[in-house]
């Protein structure tokens, strides 16, 4: 008993490299992850962007940061377009766009769409990785794989897996206004993956990480993506026109509380703005005078209206230069009328 420490030390102690075990297949979901990875991950790119001072604040610890902000971004197309969050360079006065390969370039905000959340960057052209491939949220289900490539913290080329948890959820933009049909995913999204790509389980872009719900501000497990759909629409028209046309028919409406406190199950109409197309429609706002309230939007092409972020979806889905037929109740009874679609720049 004495001697046993002594014998299992001399003769069992491990002091030359153990042998490597053969590991076998990987396993198919495994090789599935790993090409994913492989193809779309030369596509990512690290943003990063400053108000003031200059990109190397924050080098020695007790430094500020001099403002920098940083997310990731993708390649978009063979021009050196860059897609990213609107929210990760809003404010820049300087961007700088790091390549899979290390290369770090200039860039130049293309356009900006605050209402969905998404900018378009330009960098010099230079040979660049292949555009990542486009998915379609439309007929995306809940609990199928989902891939984020971003740089949390800054840590580039990093990869969380997960399935989508929802879909069709709301979320808000520093606009005021939603953005709709917005993916929730469980696959970890840190600060620093805004603007990164939500994939597939075929490598398909198929949504742009741009928010976390978490009271710490790490990862809780829920995340939100702005749907592909909406990413190919828009992104197109910022590398065309520098903007997005919003559509809108120019009223201003009351608060849901409001309507509720009124017992109308529906959209208040305050005021028109004058010459809009709701001013040209007859549209009829409150009576400040009398105390009368005006028109309450109940219904756009048959389908309820409840909310104004019911209204501005289906203002989004029939687009600018259409028009739209609205069931308004008016001193108690429901009229028709029909309103032309109009890019008002911000308000509904």
């Amino acid at each position: 008993m004495l001697a046993q420490p002594w014998i299992q030390q001399f003769f069992y102690s491990a002091t030359e490299p153990r042998a490597i075990e053969p590991r076998g297949n990987l396993a198919d979901w495994e090789k599935t992850t790993i090409a994913i990875f492989n193809r779309v991950s030369p596509s990512v790119v690290q943003v990063a962007g400053r108000a003031g001072g200059d990109f190397f604040a924050g080098a020695e610890p007790d430094e500020p940061n001099g403002g920098a902000q940083t997310g990731t971004g993708f390649v978009w197309d063979a021009a050196g377009h860059i897609v990213t969050n609107a929210h990760v360079v809003q404010g820049a006065s300087e961007i700088a766009v790091r390549l899979a390969n290390g290369e770090v370039a200039r860039a130049t905000v293309r356009g900006m769409a605050p209402n969905y959340d998404l900018a378009v960057l330009r960098i010099p052209a230079r040979a660049l990785p292949p555009p990542i491939p486009i998915g379609s949220s439309g007929d995306l289900q809940v609990g199928q794989a989902a891939f984020a490539i971003g740089n949390p913290f800054g840590l580039d080329q990093s990869l969380t897996t997960g399935v989508i948890s929802a879909l069709k959820r709301r979320l808000p933009t520093q606009t005021g206004r939603e953005i709709t049909n917005v993916i929730q995913t469980d696959a970890a999204i840190n600060p620093g993956n805004s603007g990164g790509p939500l994939l597939d389980s075929a490598g398909r872009l198929i949504g742009v990480n741009t928010a976390i719900f978490s009271p710490s501000g790490s990862n809780a497990g829920i995340g939100f993506a702005v749907p592909v759909d909406t990413v190919n629409r828009v992104v197109p028209a910022l590398i065309r026109n520098g903007r997005v046309p919003t559509p809108g028919i120019g009223i201003v409406a009351a608060p849901e509380s409001l309507a509720t406190r009124l017992g109308y199950e529906g959209l208040v109409v305050v005021r028109t703005v004058p010459g809009s197309p709701a001013d040209r429609a007859g549209l009829r706002g409150v009576d400040r005078t009398g105390g009368v309230v005006g028109d309450v939007i109940t219904a756009c092409n048959g389908e309820p209206i409840r909310r104004l972020v019911d209204l501005s979806d289906k203002l989004e889905q029939v687009g600018v230069g259409n028009t739209i037929t609205l069931s308004v109740l008016r001193g108690g009874r429901t009229v028709t009328l029909t309103v032309e679609v109009a890019d008002i720049g911000g308000r509904p």
